[in-house]
């Protein structure tokens, strides 16, 4: 009997209150035709209802791949634990899902990416849930929110601390999956999948996997169907055992704006000079001094934001192999891609699945990580996670708090201030008009990093705007390089309300940062 059906066809199998887990990151990898499927078949027949998805990253953008905004409908969904959601411009309409969540029609949860694949781990082995001491101290500890969202989040709580072994952990129990919808490029008849096209492996066998060991239904969205027996077992990430339905979608984007681009998916290697330089200006000079920090042979992990540019940085001085880059979505090696294409990378040396680079992130095995900030408070927390007044600015947490928890060193980059006007020059910056706010608190909105923890573990954090480079000290906060043309006092610790102490032995960074062309860096 044929595995391949109708989006309609497939859709049809998913029961009245079933837990429906989602391999997606954003556009990369989203089966999009299955979801629009889904909220079609609600509209019409109102069944099924009262869904649970599980997202370990985003479903969905807010370019065009709707994702989990089709299945955002009263009724249909109850409940949505994710690692990140649809994020955009404030000048974009607010996804369906985000409204749903501010006015409690669901009960929302953000759950770092890493513990929601550790959780389809641990309930396909059937043992007794996640115990991790990931997000300790923030957000995801239940001291604070405890991942809730909402009201009705909080209301439904999924994780508890727990005393095991002389040490505080976090418990996240199993949540067992009726449903999986994942991607591929490639199904046989048989239901073997290859992912030749495809930017990323992301989840979908371990959550295959796990929903198959609980008796549940695995449908495969593809881009073409082939012939029993001409897929090299090699190739085969999902075998076809695991995979009931097949639906085929043949114009599925590869990514967000993105039809296909075979460099993406590592088919081609592009010339170095192919890739966009950073642009000239006050991220470029900030992506500059995070830079600084490395030396070849290392490998990091990189986040979105400025920190996205301090691979173009080496690209620039000469040396785009001189560091190994691995990103949550799975790409290691080569050059990360930035805005649309954000989660991929060309010229990877490899891509791994986002289980096993979770993995690799919470146990710290990389040197360093370059990540972004929203808000900085005087304790060192970062937010990255929430934004009251316009939530879906900010996608979440992501993999940002596996990735935070255990590092040897963090390097964070943000602008001091909101909506400044600096001028740059070769003989540095110049702090024309300030800002609305200072990005600099008395308590961040969210703790998504914890500084306490971070002093507690012994690990070494830095945060780089355009006036200062700022350390963790016990105390706080504490400028220790001034930007070329800063006033330290007036642009630093004024500007912040005096959050920010300026140490005595503070240095000016190299006027090299501001150069034209490269500024120097060697491996």
């Amino acid at each position: 009997m044929t595995k391949i059906v109708t989006p309609a066809e497939a859709v049809s199998r998913i029961a009245d209150g079933a837990t429906v887990t989602v391999s997606s990151s954003s556009g990369l990898g989203c089966p999009d035709l299955v979801l629009r499927a889904l909220g079609d078949r609600f509209r019409a027949e109102g069944h099924p209802r009262g869904l649970t998805t599980l997202h370990p990253i985003a479903a969905g953008d807010m370019y065009g791949v709707k994702g989990i905004d089709h299945i955002a409908q009263d009724g249909l969904l109850t409940r949505v634990l994710a690692g990140s959601y649809p994020s955009g411009p404030s000048n974009l309409p607010m996804p369906e899902i985000w409204r749903m969540i501010v006015e409690d029609r669901v009960a929302a949860y953000n759950v770092p990416s890493g513990i929601l694949f550790d959780m389809h781990r641990e309930a396909a082995a059937r043992r007794p849930g996640v115990l991790t001491r990931v997000g300790l101290e923030t957000f995801v500890d239940p001291v604070r929110e405890g991942c809730a969202m909402n009201a009705s989040g909080a209301a439904r709580p999924i994780v508890a601390r727990v005393e095991f072994a002389g040490q505080t952990w976090l418990h996240f129990p199993n949540i067992q999956p009726d449903v999986c919808i994942l991607r591929a490029t490639t199904a046989d008849e048989h239901g073997n999948l290859t992912y030749e096209h495809e930017g990323a492996y992301l989840g979908g066998l371990e959550q295959a996997i796990c929903t198959r060991n609980n008796g549940g239904l695995v449908i495969a969205q593809v881009k073409r169907v082939t012939t029993n027996g001409s897929l090299r077992p090699h190739d085969v990430r999902v075998p076809g055992h695991l995979v009931d339905l097949v639906v085929i979608d043949p114009d599925q984007r590869q990514t967000t704006e993105t039809p296909y681009d075979p460099a993406i998916s590592g088919q081609i290697m592009r010339p170095w000079s192919s890739f966009d330089l950073a642009e000239p200006g006050v991220e470029k000079a900030i992506a500059r001094r995070a830079a600084m920090e490395l030396r070849g042979g290392m490998t990091a992990n990189l986040g979105f934001g400025i920190s996205a540019m301090v691979p173009r940085i080496l690209l620039e001085e000469g040396h785009p192999e001189a560091v190994t880059w691995a990103i949550e979505q799975g790409a290691v090696g080569g050059m990360p891609l930035t805005g649309f294409a954000f989660g991929c990378a060309s010229n990877a040396d490899a891509y791994i699945p986002s289980p096993q680079q979770f993995i690799y992130f919470q146990g710290a095995g990389f040197d360093m990580s370059f990540l972004s900030f929203l808000e900085v408070d005087v304790e060192g927390n970062v937010n990255v996670s929430k934004l009251g007044k316009k939530p879906y600015l900010t996608a979440g947490c992501g993999g940002f708090v596996d990735i935070t928890a255990h590092a040897k060193k963090i390097v964070f980059s943000g602008w001091f201030e909101a909506g400044a006007e600096i001028a740059v020059s070769p003989a540095g910056l110049r702090v024309e008009k300030p800002g609305k706010f200072t990005k600099m608190v008395d308590r961040v909105e969210h703790v998504t990093f914890s500084g306490n923890r971070a002093r507690a573990q012994g690990q070494e954090v830095l945060y780089i705007t355009e006036r200062c480079v700022m350390r963790l000290a016990p105390g706080g906060l504490v400028a220790t390089e001034i930007m070329p043309g800063i006033n330290p006092q007036r642009d630093i610790v004024d500007a912040s309300h005096g959050r920010v102490a300026l140490a005595p032995d503070a240095v000016t960074m190299p006027l090299s940062l501001l150069a034209e062309g490269p500024m120097g860096w060697q491996p």
